[in-house]
């Protein structure tokens, strides 16, 4: 398969992740796309950010400065499901109207219309996140590293579900702007900001470190302090460490010692500096530079620790360009990680 692929040549239109020569049989690695943005409640639109990760990593080069040859064990990306892609377009309409309805002040017990679109839109969360256990579940049994691209960030639940069935017990690194912890924010039960209060409930998941937070409510921020496999390391603390002198390499290292032998990596890309993802669906000043993401997720792997597999979400969708182009290259990193571990 690969004696007739060129990997100095340019990125090939072939409608796999950088042109690569590899389908779903041969490949070690699978990049499993999510298009639902439904209970968003900023910007939309990253339904299809798996659609443009895709299109703009045909301008990525091979060559990987940890893991050079780590592409010859196959890379490939799952094809869309269009099933779930219409879904969400017939019902990201309605949970708009109903988002404006709570934020003029209404009651939705009050109101039938309303409550009727709650229940339609949770019931399609819940029969998405049995889609996506069952989708992944197979991958898993086949022996395949998984890397779910959304999409919002509710979209992993289902995979992380799926590895508790693998897996007795692990860890998740969250790289993120948000805690993720309210209990059904705007009535949605999986919220794209609920997806860690849902995780939570998982007797797989040992340890929660999440970094780079720097946007959430008080009550939020009362849960992770009364749960002790939470642990956060804020935005503004790592700033302020940085300040005074501590580099990240020192910072890096407390951060993963947090962490368990076995690792899922949860990285919403508005963790990033949003001048690097400006059309993700909710983003917040400060964050993660590009070169500390990667220089975190090398240290993780140079830990000795195992990426069991991991979810990148809330990439800007297409006709931003930007947004793909930095979303395709940290959907490089990880995998590459994923591949090393």
């Amino acid at each position: 398969m690969l004696s007739n692929f060129d990997p100095n040549g340019p990125g090939l239109d072939n409608g796999n992740f950088i042109g690569l020569p590899f389908n779903l049989e041969s490949a070690e690695f699978i990049f499993f796309p999510v298009p639902w943005d439904v209970t968003v409640s900023y910007q939309d639109g990253t339904y299809s950010g798996p659609e443009n990760v895709l299109q703009a990593s045909t301008q990525l080069d091979l060559m990987h400065p940890t893991g050079p040859k780590e592409w010859e064990k196959g890379i490939f990306f799952h094809p869309i499901n269009t099933y779930w892609k219409q879904r969400n377009l017939e019902l990201r309409p309605k949970a708009q109207e109903y988002i404006k309805f709570l934020e003029a002040g209404g009651d939705v017990s009050s109101h039938k219309k309303m409550q009727q679109t709650l229940d339609e839109i949770n019931y399609s969360g819940q029969n998405l996140n049995t889609w996506v256990e069952n989708q992944t579940k197979t991958l898993l049994d086949q022996n395949k590293k998984i890397g779910l691209v959304g999409g919002e960030h509710s979209t992993p639940l289902g995979f992380i579900k799926a590895l508790g069935k693998k897996y007795d017990s692990f860890g998740i690194l969250q790289i993120d702007a948000h805690m993720d912890l309210r209990s059904a924010y705007e009535g949605f039960t999986y919220s794209h900001a609920s997806i860690f209060y849902n995780v939570l409930g998982l007797s797989s998941i040992q340890k929660l470190v999440q970094v780079g937070i720097r946007d959430y409510c008080a009550a939020e921020a009362e849960f992770a302090a009364k749960d002790p496999r939470i642990e956060v390391f804020f935005d503004h603390q790592l700033k302020g460490n940085a300040f005074q002198g501590i580099n990240w390499q020192t910072q890096c290292q407390k951060i993963i010692e947090t962490l368990p032998e076995l690792v899922y990596i949860s990285f919403d890309i508005d963790g990033l500096d949003p001048a690097l993802c400006p059309n993700t669906g909710t983003p917040v000043p400060g964050g993660l530079s590009f070169s500390e993401a990667s220089y975190l997720i090398e240290t993780l792997v140079a830990s000795g620790r195992k990426i069991i597999g991991f979810d990148l979400c809330e990439i800007g969708g297409l006709n931003h360009e930007w947004d793909g182009n930095v979303g395709a290259r940290i959907a490089y990193n990880l995998a590459i990680a994923a591949l090393q571990s």
